[in-house]
């Protein structure tokens, strides 16, 4: 029987069928070790985004903010995790996994319907705790899939728009581990406008606070006033206001100033920008050389940012429409120094209803008043004395943050720009407003197609057919 075995592997195709095996069995060893060896590497390095939009990819902000974690982060997540998305059970595996700080728990609702009360939130929601601030707040699931209820006015059903994981998470993070907050007070009864909820939604992830001022009424700038806020008054300030501001300014307050159309003269709020070397040009710019399309009056500025007011920028793209021009000259106190961050091209144009002069004009400048007289402003918020250092931060247009332009390109940069030079006012506060991830399908369509693209989409496939039918041809002969 012995013999009979071994003249069986002496032909040839027993000993071709034994090395197959044996090949099969080396390669099924191997994938199972590499198997093994890949479960055992963190979240972060074995998952890979292949969503559409990015969804489950982390910016280098919240990967900052996690890495300087120095105390225990808890998400409890009060919900049936076999129910949950699987979207959102994704992110908080691969978010977690970026700092050893942070524990995942989940609490079945429907086995523990006590431990809603007792911790004060509802189901589908997230309890971000931190055992060193003692410090909670909540995230919702709503919060994370923002839903288009508009939608359902329009199609009968309710779609999914953003995916906002990221910024919901890091936001409470920042939110819980951060022993201050600031606030914003925006001036009231000359005519501004409102800040949209995309604005108001990034200020809240920075934990920054909002509430309205009307300086006449009160006569007064809070004591916890971090920075007050003037945007696009359609009237002039008086002036007792304009004194309120420059005492203000005396005391190293932050005054942020956005432009608008105003229904008439405004030679009180002109005199305030005119002493720290701001000066408004007549008219609205337009720019030959970086315009929209062939739209001169829709402005894609030279940006000079440097330092905090430039961090996350890398496209540059910042969209301004129908503003007004700045001219920088020399400020009336030799205390005061000014720094552009936006400007136009060399072939920008300032024009009225009776001339237009061509120019360099500036769309974004900071002015710093030092007590002590320091010329170092770069738009750096790490020096020793901001907090004694007046800042006046004055835009061209409220085209920057206003949601015609934020909501409808997602692409811009305006709103990162925004929330930079609003950070910069502090010395220990982060621009950490991360942007919710678009869920909306993006459709590939050409329009317009030239040679190449008729080439590629119809003569490639052609002659790759004609080939194929060739070679069949050839070997039916053969």
């Amino acid at each position: 029987m012995l013999e009979k075995i071994k003249n069986t592997f002496k032909n040839v195709s027993s000993r071709n069928g034994s090395y197959s095996v044996g090949m099969i069995a080396l390669v099924v060893a191997i994938v199972v070790v590499v198997n093994l060896i890949a479960g055992q590497l963190p979240e972060n390095v074995k998952s890979i985004d292949v969503s559409d939009k990015k969804i489950y990819q982390i910016s280098k902000t919240s990967k900052k903010i996690l890495n300087k974690l120095d105390s225990d982060i808890t998400f409890t997540v009060y919900a049936q995790k076999k129910s949950t998305d699987d979207r959102i059970k994704a992110f908080l595996k691969k978010y977690a996994a970026l700092s050893d700080k942070i524990t995942v728990k989940w609490v079945d609702p429907v086995l523990h319907p006590g431990e809603l009360t007792k911790n004060n939130v509802e189901e589908n929601m997230i309890l971000v705790s931190d055992k060193k601030t003692k410090k909670t707040t909540t995230v919702s699931f709503s919060d994370i899939i923002v839903t288009d209820e508009y939608s359902y006015y329009t199609t009968g059903s309710s779609t999914e728009s953003e995916f906002d994981g990221e910024g919901q998470l890091t936001s409470a993070v920042n939110y819980v581990t951060s022993d201050t907050q600031k606030k914003i007070y925006y001036t009231t009864g000359h005519g501004e406008g409102t800040f949209s909820t995309s604005v108001t939604d990034l200020l809240g992830k920075s934990n920054i606070k909002q509430e309205e001022l009307n300086l006449v009424m009160k006569n007064k700038i809070p004591d916890d006033c971090d920075l007050l806020f003037i945007y696009a008054p359609t009237k002039d300030l008086t002036k007792d206001e304009v004194k309120l501001l420059n005492n203000y300014m005396d005391n190293g307050g932050k005054i942020y100033v956005v432009l608008g159309d105003a229904d008439k003269a405004q030679p009180n709020l002109k005199s305030f920008l005119k002493k720290y070397g701001i000066q408004e040009v007549s008219g609205y710019i337009a720019d030959t050389q970086r315009s929209y399309q062939g739209n001169y009056y829709y402005i894609f500025p030279e940006l000079t940012a440097t330092g905090n007011l430039a961090k996350g920028l890398s496209s540059d793209m910042v969209l301004l429409v129908n503003a007004h021009g700045l001219k920088v000259s020399d400020p009336e106190d030799d205390t005061v120094t000014t720094t552009e961050f936006m400007k136009t091209s060399s072939s920008g144009y300032a024009i009225s209803d009776n001339d237009q002069k061509q120019g360099t004009y500036t769309l974004g400048v900071v002015a710093e008043k030092s007590k002590n007289g320091s010329d170092d402003s770069d738009g750096e918020t790490d020096s020793s004395d901001i907090a004694d250092t007046g800042r006046l931060t004055v835009v061209s247009s409220d085209s920057l943050i206003n949601p015609d332009v934020t909501d409808n390109m997602s692409t811009l940069e305006n709103l990162d720009l925004f929330m930079n030079t609003v950070t910069a006012n502090y010395d220990n506060v982060e621009n950490v407003s991360i942007k919710a991830k678009s869920l909306q399908v993006t459709y590939n369509t050409v329009h317009h197609a030239g040679i190449i693209s008729l080439f590629i989409i119809f003569g490639i496939p052609v002659l790759i057919l004609v080939y194929g039918f060739i070679q069949w041809w050839k070997r039916r002969k053969a």
